[in-house]
C-alpha cells in the first residue's frame, strides 16, 4: 500500500474543507443539547462518561505524591463502590510520567502525557520531538500534542502538517491526540480545516483545547470537529477519535457531548478508544449524579476526593 504524500494529504484537506454554516452548527448543537435521556439510559451514559475520562492534572504544583493520589482515583473513582469503572487515562506532564506509570501498574488506566511544548507549542520542533521521545521512554501510552497556531493562522498548512506527522512518527505505537486550541483559531471554518490537516497528518485523535485559555471546549466546536471526523472517514476509511477538554465540569455537559458524538458519528464512537473527555472536577459530579440515580438523593460532596 502506497503512503499518501504530503501534497495528496493536504489536497484532501482542501477538498473536504470549505465554509461551515456557523448559524446552522450553533443551532444544531443547541438542539442536541436539549435531548432528554431516560433514567436507564442516563445511568449508562454517566458510567460511559467516566470510562471516557482522561483524569488530568497539569498545574505547576503537581508532584509525584499528587500524581500517585490521582492514580488511585483513576483506578477506583469511588473506592467504596467497585461497580464504578476506571477512567480511560491519567494525563500528566512529562516529568511525572514515571510516577504515574508506577502507580497505575497492573491497571487498565493508560498514562497520557502532554508534550511538544504544551500549551503554547512554541519551542523548536527538535525539542518538541525530544520531549515526546522522553515521555514515551518513561512509559507514556498516549501523547497529547499542540499544533502551532501561529503557523496555522499565518496560512502555513505545510508546517502544521509536517509537525503533526513528525510527532506521530516519533511517538511510534503511542496514541497521539492533537490539540487544536480552538479558542485561538477564530472561526468554525478554521477549526474544520485544522481538524482535517491534523487527521491527514496521521493523528489518532483531534482534541479541542488545552484547557488553559478561554473559550475552551464548546458544543458547536465539538460538533464541527465531529463532522470533520465523519467526512474524513467517509473519504479515507480512517476512523479518528475526538477529545473534548476545558471547562467541562458537570455531568449534564458530559452527556451533551455524548449526544453530539452519537448523533454525528454513531455508536462506534461511544467508546474510550474513540472518545475522551479531559476532566478534573468532572469525575466527582458524575459520581454524585450516579448516586442520585441510584438513591434519589445527592451524596455529600465531601464523600469524594478533591483533585
Amino acid at each position: 500500500m502506497t503512503t499518501p504524500t504530503k501534497e495528496h494529504s493536504l489536497g484532501l484537506a482542501d477538498r473536504l474543507g470549505g465554509s461551515v454554516d456557523a448559524v446552522g452548527a450553533e443551532a444544531r448543537a443547541a438542539a442536541l443539547s436539549t435531548r432528554s435521556i431516560k433514567k436507564d439510559s442516563k445511568m449508562w451514559a454517566l458510567e460511559l462518561a467516566i470510562r471516557c475520562c482522561d483524569l488530568t492534572s497539569l498545574e505547576g504544583q503537581d508532584s509525584p505524591g499528587k500524581i500517585r493520589q490521582l492514580a488511585s482515583k483513576a483506578m477506583r473513582p469511588a473506592p467504596g463502590n467497585p461497580e464504578i469503572p476506571s477512567v480511560a487515562a491519567l494525563c500528566v506532564y512529562p516529568r511525572l510520567v514515571k510516577a504515574a506509570k508506577e502507580a497505575l501498574a497492573g491497571s487498565t488506566v493508560k498514562v497520557a502525557s502532554v508534550a511538544a511544548a504544551f500549551p503554547s507549542g512554541q519551542s523548536p520542533l527538535d525539542l518538541r520531538l525530544e520531549e515526546i521521545e522522553r515521555a514515551i521512554a518513561d512509559g507514556a501510552d498516549e501523547i497529547d500534542i499542540v499544533i502551532s497556531r501561529g503557523a496555522f493562522l499565518a496560512g502555513d498548512d505545510e508546517m502544521v502538517f509536517e509537525e503533526v506527522s513528525r510527532s506521530v512518527e516519533v511517538a511510534g505505537g503511542a496514541h497521539v491526540k492533537t490539540i487544536l486550541e480552538t479558542g485561538e483559531l477564530g472561526s468554525y471554518d478554521r477549526i474544520r480545516r485544522a481538524s482535517l490537516i491534523a487527521m491527514a497528518a496521521g493523528t489518532h485523535t483531534i482534541k479541542t483545547s488545552t484547557g488553559k485559555i478561554s473559550p475552551a471546549s464548546t458544543l458547536p466546536t465539538a460538533l464541527v470537529m465531529a463532522e470533520a471526523i465523519r467526512d474524513f472517514q467517509d473519504a479515507t476509511g480512517t476512523a479518528v477519535g475526538l477529545k473534548v477538554a476545558g471547562g467541562i465540569r458537570s455531568a449534564k455537559d458530559a452527556i451533551r457531548y455524548l449526544v453530539i458524538v452519537h448523533e454525528t458519528l454513531g455508536d462506534e464512537w461511544l467508546t474510550p478508544d474513540r472518545f475522551r473527555i479531559g476532566a478534573s472536577s468532572l469525575v466527582n459530579d458524575l459520581l454524585m449524579q450516579i448516586d442520585k440515580q441510584k438513591t434519589g438523593f445527592y451524596s455529600d460532596p465531601d464523600r469524594y476526593t478533591l483533585d
